[in-house]
């Protein structure tokens, strides 16, 4: 019993490092190919789960041999376009300059129905506002309306926009990141007023950001204010 416990949590941890090493884009959308890797990787990890008798070794090396093919083949990709274009296919055009191309459609397997409800994902009501409609490799659709019915910018409005700046978590859910807080420019002495200001600590801290601008947010945890 203890054994099985054991080989499962290895494969379960070898198999979070498999999917780290192999990038971020293994949790969001997948390439064809990308999809094959990971289902190979959790069907090959659920076999020497469920069946004690193969040994553990045996269901590493499929699990990492797929690892190591998934690495080569993105390398190949990245340096041939041939390659990366039977991998992983091109872009396909479904809307140009406001007409539906529907040997595309076709093509793609799309219905009108599907193109209108990825349309309205896009928060795109009415298709002939759209110029470009693209299918991208990874199933995401790509709409480009014309420029007159894009909303307009400050720059179009002729108003100045005020400069955005990107904040930076000092203490999330009471843990004070040293690292975040050196990124910001601050110190601990630092924190402590901040926490000193609004009768909080750590402890009862969800959330304290500060930005470039030094601005600063700070929201406390339940029945705090």
């Amino acid at each position: 019993m203890i054994l099985s416990y054991l080989r499962t949590l290895l494969l379960y941890l070898v198999l979070i490092l498999v999917i780290r090493v192999m990038g971020k884009r293994q949790i969001g959308e997948m390439e064809p190919a990308e999809f094959v890797v990971t289902m190979l990787v959790a069907n090959l990890a659920a076999i020497p789960m469920q069946d004690a008798g193969i040994p553990l070794f045996s269901g590493l090396v499929p699990i990492l041999t797929v690892l190591g093919m998934e690495l080569v083949l993105s390398w190949a990709t990245m340096r041939s376009v041939r390659l990366r274009r039977f991998f992983c296919g091109k872009p396909v055009i479904l809307i140009e300059n406001g007409r539906i191309l529907q040997e595309n459609l076709r093509a793609t397997r799309i219905t009108l129905d599907e193109l209108t409800g990825h349309l309205r994902e896009k928060d795109v009501l009415d298709i002939t506002t759209v110029q470009f409609a693209i299918l991208e490799t990874d199933g995401q659709l790509s709409v480009f309306p014309y420029p007159a019915d894009c909303p307009a910018s400050a720059k179009d409005a002729g108003i100045e926009a005020k400069k955005q700046f990107l904040p930076i978590t000092v203490i999330e859910d009471g843990y004070l990141s040293a690292e975040n807080l050196k990124k910001a420019g601050k110190d601990e002495a630092w924190v402590e007023k901040v926490l000193k200001e609004r009768r909080a600590d750590k402890k009862t801290t969800l959330l304290l950001t500060v930005d470039p601008s030094d601005r600063v947010v700070w929201i406390g945890k339940e029945g705090q204010s």
